[in-house]
């Protein structure tokens, strides 16, 4: 223990660095699977290749894609940046699916309601079919949050500072502390991460908490309905 006591301002930083590369890679991953798993709703030919393409990118090793993505980015090995397309990558490979699946819980007649009344194909996206895939959508971010966090530390091998640096410091030291150390601190920066999404999801959909059913009924649509009425 006392390692951990002479290096706590080292794990502070190095939890700092792991949130730097973890939290760019989500945001990512999530902006841009949203649209594709989308497509792979609207377009039922696209939805095999899509979500093949997909599980074909979950299926590469960590390491190997680190090394591989230099040559096609120009990105240096051990540029954080390389590490952070890399997890984008298999973030999007991960909620892809969960997206399109998303998207394909809506009920038709809802959205066929919010074309009677009136919603363009854009607002109809935005107001009725994005909010209400929404949970969905945000079970598919915890996992991605989960397994960003975890594979962020397999940047230490190639040199790229993380939580992950205390695994291979431990190891060729032979610190057994400071290798679980690393572990704990990896393990608490997810379940951090984890409950803020759960925080955040409940305030932007609040249709989505246990016993509001009622306020699921009222959506955009159902509002409409009633004032028509």
């Amino acid at each position: 223990m006392n390692w951990l006591w002479s290096n706590l301002d080292r794990v502070g930083e190095l939890m700092l660095v792991h949130l730097a590369l973890s939290v760019p890679a989500i945001i990512l991953s999530f902006v841009v699977s949203v649209p594709i798993g989308w497509l792979a709703h609207r377009f039922r030919w696209s939805r095999g290749v899509l979500l093949s393409l997909c599980a074909l990118l979950y299926a590469i090793p960590s390491l190997a894609l680190f090394i591989a993505l230099p040559p096609v980015t120009g990105l240096s090995l051990r540029s954080p940046l390389n590490l952070v397309t890399a997890l984008t990558l298999y973030g999007i490979a991960v909620i892809v699916r969960t997206a399109a699946d998303a998207f394909d819980a809506v009920e038709r007649e809802v959205l066929q309601s919010a074309t009677a009344i009136g919603y363009s194909g854009a607002g109809r996206f935005w107001a009725v079919q994005l909010p209400l895939a929404g949970p969905v959508l945000l079970s598919g971010l915890r996992v991605v949050i989960v397994s960003t966090v975890s594979l962020a530390t397999v940047g230490a091998v190639i040199g790229v500072q993380s939580l992950g640096s205390l695994f291979t410091d431990g190891f060729q030291r032979g610190i057994q502390v400071e290798i679980v150390t690393g572990i704990v601190a990896t393990i608490v920066l997810a379940l951090v991460l984890d409950w803020l999404s759960v925080v955040l999801g409940r305030v932007l959909m609040p249709w989505s908490r246990p016993g509001m059913s009622a306020v699921r009924a009222a959506s955009p649509i159902a509002v409409e309905k009633a004032e028509a009425a």
